[in-house]
C-alpha cells in the first residue's frame, strides 16, 4: 500500500531538514504530546491563554530560529527565514490547535514590515526581542474599515521635534495584549494621499498604548487597542509614503501563505479521529464504513486533503525560488489562501456527515476543528478578494506561456531573502508563467487527469470564443465563477508537478482528479445558471459537464488507503 502523506506524530521524522530544524520540530510535537489531549481540550473549552506554549517556544528559541532572517542572526546558523520549514511548523501547530498557530502567524505579520525596513536599529531590536521570547503584532486593520489601508483613521501629528504623536484605534490585532513590537500603520495629519502613510513600531507595554479588549471568544487574544498621544520618534519609523503601502501588501503576501498548511494540519488531526470512529462503529448490524455513501464521503475527504497538501508543498518551491524576474508565487499565494482553505472546509464537512453527532462531542478534537476550519478562509482577505486577485493572472497563465528554469523541490537550509525585497506591489497583469499544459501532458495516461484536461482546454475555448463582454466584466458575481473554473486548472497543475516530484501513488492521483472533474462540472453548472450568462456561454457550460472515469478496482484500492488511517494515531491522553 502507498505510504501515507499525512502528518503522524508517531512516525514524524523530518529528515529533509537540517539537524537544528529537525530538533525544534520534533520538540514541538513532543511538547504537545506530553501535555496530552485532555489539557489541549480543557484549555480550548476554558478559553485559556496559551502562555505555557509561549513559554515553551521562548525556552526552545523556536520563533527566534524560524523567524529571524540570517542577516539578523548574529552568526547563529539555526536562524533563518525558510518557508519550507515554516510551512512544516504551520502544519504541526494547526494539527494541535488554531490558537497555537495564530500567535505564530500574527508574529510573522508583525515582523513583515520590520524585515522589509531599512531601519537597522529596529531590525536589531526585533531580533533581540525574538531571542528573548517575545511575540509580535501587526496593527493594520480598524473596526470601521477593516484592512482597507486607503481609509486608515490612525493619525500621526508632527510634534515639532522630528517625531509624531499617534492617536487612533486598531481592531482585530492578534497578540496585541503582549507583543514586544507592534507594527502599526497610520497616516500623517499634514500630508495628503499615499505620501502620508507611515508604518511605525509600537510597544504594547507603553503607558500610551491602551488595551481595550479581546474581540473574539476563544483562546486567542485578538485585541482592540487604542493609542492616545503615543510618542513616535524618528527612530520608531519603519516606512513612509508609498513604501509603507507596499510593506503592508507585501507582508500580507508573506503571511497569508501560512493559512494553507495550518488548514492541512487541522484536517489531518480531524481525519484520524473521524476515520477511526467510523471504521470501528456498527450500525444496523453493519460496520459504518461498509455503507457505500460513507466510503465515498471519506474517500473524497482523503483525496481532497491530499490535494491540499500536494498543492501547498509545491507552492513552497515557487515562493523560495521567487525573484524580480520570477513572480509566479503571486498567483500561487492567493490560491493557497483561497482554494486550499475552502477545500479544508469541504474535508471537515464530508467527515462530519459521516460521524454526525460525534462531531459535537466536547472531548474530541473534531468539534474544535469544525469551528476553527471556518476561520482560515476569512483571514488575510476574504475568499472573494483573493479570487478576484487570481483573475488578474488568467490571460497570461492560459494563453501566453514563457520559459523558466525548472523549479526544484526547495527544502535546502537557505534564507528566503526575496520575500522582504518584493518591491512595489503592482504589475500583476504582466507576470508570465510556464506552460501549464506540460504538467497535464506528463500525466495524460491517468484517466481522470485526461478527462479534466478536456475541461481545462474547454475553458480556454470559452475565453477565446465567448469572453466576458464589457458588462460582464463589471459583474463580479459572474466573473468569480469564471475564476473558480480557472483556479481549478492552476490547482491541478501544481498537484501534478508535486505528484511527479514525489512519485505519488497513481490510484490517489486518479482519485484526486475524479474530484476535480466533478468540481469543474459543478462550477460549470453554476455558470450556466448565472442570469448574465449569454446563450453561448450557457451552452458551453452544459457541454463541459463531465462524469469522472469510473474504476471500481481503483476505488477499492483507494479505500484501503483510507481504512488504514483507522487507529494510526491517537493523541496521548
Amino acid at each position: 500500500m502507498a505510504e501515507s502523506l499525512l502528518f503522524n506524530p508517531r512516525t514524524f521524522d523530518p529528515t529533509q531538514f537540517d539537524e537544528p530544524t529537525r530538533r525544534l520540530l520534533r520538540a514541538t510535537v513532543d511538547w504537545f504530546e506530553s501535555r496530552g489531549k485532555k489539557a489541549l481540550i480543557d484549555t480550548y473549552i476554558d478559553r485559556s491563554w496559551y502562555g505555557d506554549f509561549l513559554e515553551f517556544a521562548a525556552k526552545e528559541g523556536l520563533f527566534a530560529a524560524f523567524l529571524t532572517p540570517a542577516e539578523q542572526a548574529d552568526g547563529d546558523a539555526a536562524k533563518r527565514w525558510d518557508t519550507s520549514r515554516n510551512a512544516a511548523l504551520n502544519e504541526i501547530l494547526g494539527f494541535y490547535g488554531l490558537g497555537y498557530w495564530y500567535t505564530w502567524q500574527v508574529t510573522i505579520l508583525g515582523l513583515g514590515p520590520v524585515w522589509q525596513s531599512e531601519n537597522e536599529a529596529l531590525r536589531a531590536r526585533a531580533a533581540k526581542l525574538l531571542t528573548e521570547g517575545h511575540v509580535m503584532a501587526f496593527g493594520l486593520s480598524e473596526r470601521t474599515h477593516g484592512a482597507d489601508i486607503y481609509s486608515t483613521d490612525l493619525i500621526l501629528t508632527p510634534d515639532g521635534e522630528g517625531g509624531f504623536r499617534a492617536n487612533g484605534s486598531k481592531y482585530y490585532i492578534g497578540n496585541g495584549n503582549v507583543a514586544g513590537l507592534v507594527s502599526v500603520f497610520g497616516r500623517r495629519s499634514d500630508v495628503e494621499g499615499p505620501e502620508g502613510y507611515v508604518f511605525f513600531a509600537a510597544d504594547s507595554r507603553h503607558p500610551a498604548y491602551h488595551l481595550v479588549k479581546n474581540v473574539v471568544n476563544s483562546q486567542m487574544y485578538v485585541s482592540e487597542f487604542r493609542l492616545e498621544d503615543y510618542p513616535v520618534t524618528a527612530e520608531d519609523v519603519l516606512h513612509t509614503g508609498k513604501a509603507a503601502f507596499d510593506a503592508a501588501l507585501n507582508t500580507v503576501n508573506v503571511g497569508k501563505f501560512n493559512l494553507c498548511t495550518a488548514s492541512v494540519g487541522i484536517c489531518e488531526h480531524a481525519m484520524y479521529e473521524a476515520v477511526t470512529h467510523a471504521h470501528n462503529r456498527v450500525l444496523y448490524g453493519k460496520k459504518v464504513t461498509d455503507f457505500p455513501h460513507v466510503r465515498r464521503e471519506l474517500t473524497d475527504a482523503y483525496a481532497r486533503l491530499n490535494a491540499m497538501k500536494l498543492f501547498s508543498d509545491r507552492a513552497v518551491d515557487y515562493f523560495r525560488s521567487a525573484s524580480p524576474e520570477d513572480r509566479r508565487y503571486l498567483l500561487f499565494n492567493p490560491m493557497t489562501k483561497m482554494k486550499v482553505t475552502t477545500e479544508g472546509e469541504k474535508v471537515i464537512d464530508l467527515m462530519w456527515d459521516v460521524i454526525a453527532a460525534k462531531g459535537f462531542e466536547a472531548d474530541t478534537y473534531f468539534d474544535k476543528a469544525a469551528r476553527d476550519i471556518r476561520g482560515l478562509p476569512k483571514l488575510e482577505g476574504t475568499v472573494h478578494v483573493n479570487l478576484a486577485l487570481i483573475l488578474k493572472f488568467m490571460g497570461n497563465y492560459l494563453f501566453a506561456p514563457a520559459e523558466y528554469p525548472a523549479v526544484p523541490t526547495r527544502t535546502d537550509a537557505a534564507d528566503d531573502t526575496f520575500l522582504f525585497q518584493q518591491g512595489p506591489a503592482r504589475g500583476l497583469g504582466a507576470i508570465r508563467f510556464h506552460d501549464w499544459r506540460t504538467a497535464y501532458d506528463a500525466h495524460a495516461g491517468v484517466p481522470n487527469v485526461a478527462r479534466f484536461r478536456e475541461q481545462a482546454d474547454g475553458l480556454c475555448a470559452l475565453l477565446l470564443a465567448h469572453a466576458p463582454d464589457q458588462a460582464q466584466q463589471q459583474d463580479l458575481d459572474f466573473l468569480l465563477e469564471i475564476g473558480q473554473l480557472f483556479a481549478l486548472v492552476v490547482y491541478g497543475q501544481l498537484i501534478l508537478e508535486q505528484a511527479e516530484l514525489i512519485g505519488l501513488d497513481g490510484d490517489l492521483l486518479d482519485g484526486i482528479f475524479d474530484v476535480l472533474v466533478r468540481d469543474f462540472s459543478a462550477h460549470a453548472t453554476e455558470l450556466h445558471g448565472k442570469a448574465s450568462a449569454t446563450e453561448e456561454q450557457a451552452a458551453w457550460a452544459l457541454a463541459h459537464v463531465r462524469r469522472p472515469v469510473a474504476d471500481a478496482e481503483r476505488a477499492e484500492r483507494l479505500w484501503e488507503q483510507v481504512a488504514a488511517i483507522s487507529g494510526a494515531y491517537e493523541m496521548q491522553p
